[in-house]
């Protein structure tokens, strides 16, 4: 599938403001829907323990997603900059080593991820009879990791370019396989909190791939070859740049949610599963 490039530099600039941010705006209320059906799902099938391991974690994974969202848009920055002025080869350097960076980061997210659950997850005081569960689900969604970081790159190099309609649809995708596979685990095969979070990596798998094959298919310039994949070091200082001021900012808040979580996880799991 062929992705549809646009240029708000031209034409009418309401309507391709608002045809651009209306798909975004949809896709962050499905990028909710992750969550929020997990932790319906662990609550209404297995138990409350379930459900505040689930919620327990929540704040913490919002505030990663945000931050690589953050981050991505230091990428797209530059890459639209590039786009808008027509210099395709700086653009391609810029997707290339946009890619190279994150698959750098996404590798070492999991490993630390998945290393250090349960020192983060005793750091915000997880009760000890919900902490077995959350670090189950905590550490199942840290080996997705590769897929948060990959699948947010991806998107703000489609953004860069004007396409943010793709991504819409890759999400909707994406949201369905995650409810399918939430009740196949839990239902179909009598998993937990682990049976959630596999599906959500999984699900997050898909939507990645989506974007990826789109990339890699498409004729325009922004297509993507894996044998130029390396990191161009001036290029990078550019999109770290623009990229860190904007990931710190949009994981301001989902920190002051951890924050916050802190302090009501001292009320017990129940008070935990309801906030």
């Amino acid at each position: 599938m062929p992705t549809k490039m646009n240029s708000l530099t031209e034409g009418s600039i309401w309507k391709g403001m608002l045809l651009f941010a209306l798909p975004i705006f949809l896709g962050n209320v499905f990028q909710q829907l992750y969550n929020a059906f997990d932790a319906w799902c662990v609550g209404f099938f297995i138990n409350d323990d379930a459900l505040a391991a689930v919620s327990s974690s929540g704040s913490l994974i919002f505030m990663m997603i945000s931050f690589f969202q953050g981050l991505s848009m230091g990428a797209g920055v530059i890459i639209a900059r590039a786009f808008g002025a027509k210099h395709d080869q700086e653009m391609r350097k810029a997707i290339h080593t946009a890619i190279a960076f994150g698959l750098v980061t996404g590798v070492a997210l999991t490993v630390i991820g998945v290393a250090l659950t349960p020192v983060i997850l005793r750091w915000m005081g997880t009760p000890a009879e919900v902490l077995p569960q959350s670090i189950s689900y905590f550490r199942y969604y840290f080996f997705g990791a590769l897929f948060i970081v990959m699948y947010n790159i991806f998107v703000g190099i489609l953004h860069a370019v004007g396409d943010s309609k793709h991504p819409l649809y890759y999400l909707i995708v994406a949201t369905f396989v995650n409810i399918a596979l939430d009740l196949l685990f839990v239902l179909g095969f009598g998993m937990k909190v682990e049976g959630v979070a596999i599906a959500t990596v999984l699900s997050q798998g898909v939507s990645a791939i989506l974007v990826i094959i789109t990339l890699m298919r498409t004729n325009n310039c922004v297509k993507i070859q894996l044998r130029k994949l390396r990191i161009h070091w001036d290029l990078l200082k550019k999109i770290i740049g623009v990229g860190i001021p904007a990931a710190l900012q949009m994981a301001l808040t989902s920190f002051s949610n951890v924050f916050v979580q802190g302090y009501v996880i001292h009320f017990g799991e129940a008070c935990t599963g309801g906030w």
